[in-house]
């Protein structure tokens, strides 16, 4: 694959600005590279840039299609758009949620980089849970309530105790 001067220059600020950040990456083609960036909520968003000829795509797998409540999941990550910075949500055509960008290769910079890299992982990160307690809330309900009578332990469903009014519910069962 020849690439132009622009799309080489691309690539080496990509590469330097995930080598600075620490961020471990594979590039499985020469024009592209995956991350797995980390978060508090959701833990790991995986991303990947690629290096066309005229632009960088950014693509970051953030939930798979809601079980329930489409609507009202899609609404919201819709309404986050106009607050994002280079980024957008979008769906797939199986209605898996992403966040997606691009750039023109001859204006990147490490500075534009690092900024989709913060504002992928912090869009991720900031409605996971919601997407998660709306999209998925029977299954989220469902779990709950088995760990409860196996006496397991629900530290890893704790993000939606207070979203789904877990407490409540448990209160009225016993």
């Amino acid at each position: 694959m020849d690439l132009t001067a622009n799309q080489q220059q691309a690539l080496g600020v990509v590469r330097e600005v995930l080598d600075q950040a620490g961020l471990a990456f594979e590039q499985p083609e020469g024009n592209a590279f995956v991350v797995a960036l980390p978060g508090e909520h959701k833990l790991s968003t995986p991303c990947a840039f690629v290096v066309g000829q005229h632009t960088v795509s950014v693509n970051a797998f953030v939930a798979r299609k809601p079980d329930e409540n489409h609507e009202e999941v899609y609404r919201r990550i819709l309404q986050q758009n106009p607050r994002l910075s280079g980024i957008a949500f979008a769906l797939d055509r199986l209605g898996d949620i992403y966040l997606v960008g691009r750039v023109r290769t001859d204006v990147v910079t490490s500075d534009l980089i690092d900024g989709l890299l913060g504002s992928v992982a912090s869009a991720a990160d900031s409605i996971f849970d919601r997407i998660l307690a709306t999209g998925f809330e029977s299954s989220i309900r469902k779990e709950w309530q088995w760990r409860q009578a196996q006496g397991q332990p629900t530290d890893s469903l704790e993000a939606f105790r207070t979203l789904l009014n877990l407490d409540v519910e448990i209160e009225i069962e016993n």
